[in-house]
């Protein structure tokens, strides 16, 4: 059985001012292209369909899209919702759905959702089990246990609650902060969770013959090589320009107890993501000599302040190639940016613990929190992140509380 692994589509995914729509438009047109090409026999899109937990109409379409090309092509199809999905729009209009052989698990529940498809190859059958993003106090409420304080132990109690025959062959979507013995992988700056919070190892998932991971941006496997992050099929980031292997992760199943193979299948976007950074002569140089059009492109001066001269003069080479120009930042201070708006920026780009984390520093006399009170605030982080639903009214205590730590991390006493 041959499976396509997709996650972390982020449709609607907007950067740096710009619409990445018309790329991720492309990326699906190219994509029921290599469907058509390669026919796999199922696939799954491990969480993060779209960007936002209250999608825009654009981003609705492209997912609309996406489902309709798939289903024209007869090809089941599994989705899990992320940490950026809002399960309830997610599943709406599911049980229609799973009609045409598309099976989407937005909510968690105690009985995790699972389909069973017979193996084309005449191999014992596979059965895929739909594991949103969980988090400990969802867990803790659909399990009906007050024992459940982290991340790894909610997991493992969802899963010990399962009626699963290990002696077949079973797929896990899931969508989680997956490390190995502690290690995490470096994250791009287009993904929202904090390094550090939500931590499972790899462990959990023993017993499943692939883990078809979502969540971080690149594709790398975790413990063992059937535990697999697919990575974002389009790059969102500059942070991100450098990862490897980006694209489709085709999965093949042999029997069970087989190897399982895994390879890339590459798919070329509308616009490259490149980050450039040099000494102002080797920037003008490169820009002008070299062969790339059509990009999207961040540049970092490493010699010089930057000037309006030179942002006018680099935006210029950079339009002449027909490209995009997201970012000019200079490794010294721009005389042009005053300080007010340097702090604001980086109070915008901090986790919202470590805005609470600055205030209670700055209010303790230089004292930071305990473990213990940075745990709280992680606390109160993460139910601004994964609690956006609906009309978000249950939230609006927590937003509140956001709200206010960013105005006092931003100097407003």
């Amino acid at each position: 059985m041959r499976i396509f692994h997709l996650a972390d589509l982020h449709f609607g995914k907007g950067n740096y001012g710009q619409s990445f729509i018309e790329d991720q438009r492309y990326w699906i047109k190219q994509f029921m292209e290599l469907c058509k090409r390669d026919r796999p026999d199922a696939i799954v899109v491990a969480g993060d369909v779209y960007d936002s937990t209250r999608p825009t109409g654009d981003a609705l379409e492209l997912l609309s899209s996406f489902i309709s090309g798939v289903t024209g092509q007869d090809i089941p199809l599994f989705i899990i919702a992320g940490n950026h999905d809002n399960p309830k729009t997610l599943e709406y209009a599911s049980e229609i759905l799973d009609q045409s052989r598309v099976y989407i698990a937005g909510r968690i529940t105690k009985e995790i959702c699972h389909v069973t498809l017979e193996d084309p190859d005449g191999k014992e059958p596979v059965t895929f089990w739909l594991l949103p993003y969980i988090f400990p106090e969802a867990v803790s409420k659909v399990l009906e246990r007050e024992d459940i304080r982290t991340y790894e132990e909610a997991m493992r109690a969802l899963l010990g609650e399962q009626n699963i025959d290990t002696s077949s062959r079973n797929i896990l979507l899931s969508h989680q902060n997956v490390t190995c013995n502690g290690a995490e992988v470096e994250r791009g700056g287009s993904e929202s969770l904090v390094g550090g919070v939500g931590a499972i190892d790899w462990s959990v998932y023993d017993g499943f013959d692939y883990v078809a991971l979502g969540h971080i941006h690149s594709g790398y496997p975790v413990g063992r090589p059937e535990v697999r992050y697919a990575g974002t099929p389009l790059c969102y980031h500059l942070n991100e320009a450098n990862y490897p292997n980006r694209g489709v992760i085709e999965v093949t199943l042999g029997g069970k107890g087989e190897k399982v193979s895994t390879r890339t299948l590459e798919i070329p976007p509308l616009h490259r993501m490149r980050y450039i950074r040099g000494t102002r002569q080797e920037i003008y140089d490169l820009l002008k000599n070299d062969g790339g059009r059509g990009e999207y492109i961040g540049i970092d001066i490493t010699d010089e302040r930057r000037t309006l001269e030179t942002d006018s003069y680099l935006r210029g080479l950079v339009e002449s190639r027909d490209s995009v120009l997201l970012s000019i930042t200079s490794s010294k201070p721009s005389d042009t940016v005053s300080s007010a708006s340097a702090q604001a920026r980086a109070v915008k780009e901090k986790s919202i613990e470590d805005l609470f984390s600055d205030f209670y520093t700055s209010q303790k006399g230089e004292q930071p929190p305990t473990d213990e009170e940075y745990s709280l605030m992680q606390f109160v982080a993460e139910l601004q992140r994964n609690h956006r639903e609906g009309s978000g009214k249950e939230n609006d205590e927590v937003d509140k509380i956001i709200e206010f730590a960013m105005k006092l991390g931003g100097g407003e006493r």
